[in-house]
């Protein structure tokens, strides 16, 4: 755990702003803690909970108002998982990651996040440094420094130790057990071939030897998916199912998403979480090699939405193009789960069944 101390000249400006931030404010409205005068722990993850409520979000950022982090408060989520894209840095300096998060760590609404909800967090392209950038990126190795110590990692975890942020645990007791697999999908993940068809900026990466993952995840995820659990949450930064627009999928790495496919059609209980679109949608795609139907729920962005439709042949429903971030509710009695999105007014934009006995192999 890490707990932010504040120099004793700012208390008493630091329980202003506080006792400010609880009066009745519109859905807009932004107070904010200067960055570096936050003192704000980040709540533990209890392993042996039963989880019912899971929030998630992508794409959040820290420059904007964030009006958004006051609706999943109020929902009381017990466990939030940020997904990529968590602050924008786009940095060619170590200053300039560690500015984007400490921005970040002055936003009052995502401090009470952080201090009632464990969170467990993966970076996409903007919050590991630069946009679409994988193994290339020189400061890859201080970035992970960087978003390791702002979220809290302990000293002694396995993500301070090896390249890469990826991580998966298992919360919950036996019958009722979610493991959250965290992909890093940025680290290891080879550059992208510039000089795509049409509106494509990227053509796909047939080479055999072409990873989003690298050999040391790969091995890891084929034996944390042996693990058992009733319930999968699989986070990949960037969308697994729809490949049809011209940005950043797992479709520009046709192997290696066949090959997750593959994987998943091995492992029972699975459900797709991604962000990275800017907008939000459902997809489900049911064809071989999978032995179930697979759903990806997609929630984008937290606070930056952008309009306008792109191709998917597997999404279910409309595309959601309001700020929005998911919803997961988790109905051990009846064995479902009800997957949704919400947009920042706490409307219900998406929502859809499923049941746990339709995700076994």
């Amino acid at each position: 755990m890490v707990r932010r101390t504040t120099h004793p000249g700012l208390l008493s400006r630091r329980r202003i702003l506080q006792a400010l931030a609880a009066l009745p404010l519109g859905c807009g409205a932004r107070i904010d803690t200067p960055p570096g005068e936050q003192d704000v722990g980040w709540r533990a993850l209890e392993p042996t909970q039963t989880l019912t409520r899971i929030a998630f979000g992508s794409c959040c950022d820290q420059r904007r108002s964030q009006p958004i982090w006051r609706t999943i408060n109020a929902r009381n989520p017990e466990l939030f998982l940020f997904i990529g894209d968590n602050v924008y840095a786009d940095a060619e300096h170590e200053s300039r990651l560690q500015a984007a998060y400490d921005e970040l760590g002055g936003s009052d609404g995502f401090n009470a996040l952080r201090r009632n909800t464990p969170v467990m967090a993966v970076w996409d392209d903007h919050d590991f440094g630069r946009n679409d950038a994988g193994s290339e990126y020189p400061l890859r190795e201080a970035s992970q420094r960087i978003m390791l110590d702002f979220f809290g990692e302990p000293a002694e975890s396995v993500r301070r130790t090896r390249p890469g942020i990826y991580d998966a645990k298992i919360i919950g007791p036996v019958g009722r057990r979610v493991q959250i697999i965290l992909l890093d999908c940025r680290y290891f993940r080879d550059p992208l071939l510039p000089g795509g068809a049409g509106p494509s900026r990227f053509r796909p990466n047939d080479d055999p030897a072409a990873t989003v993952l690298g050999a040391a995840q790969w091995d890891w995820l084929e034996q944390v998916v042996r693990e058992p659990a009733e319930l999968r949450l699989m986070v990949s930064s960037f969308q697994l199912v729809s490949a049809e627009h011209p940005f950043e999928s797992w479709g520009l790495f046709p192997r290696e998403r066949d090959r997750l496919f593959d994987l998943i059609s091995r492992t029972a209980g699975v459900i797709v979480l991604s962000g990275d679109r800017h907008r939000g949608e459902l997809s489900r795609i049911d064809q071989p090699p999978l032995s179930y139907p697979l759903s990806e729920l997609t929630s984008s962005s937290l606070n930056l939405p952008l309009p306008g439709s792109e191709p998917n042949r597997w999404r279910i429903g409309a595309q959601v193009e309001d700020a929005n971030f998911g919803w997961i509710e988790i109905d051990w009695s009846r064995e479902r789960v009800q997957l949704a999105l919400l947009t920042d007014t706490g409307r219900v934009a998406l929502e859809e069944r499923v049941e746990l006995a339709a995700l076994a192999v």
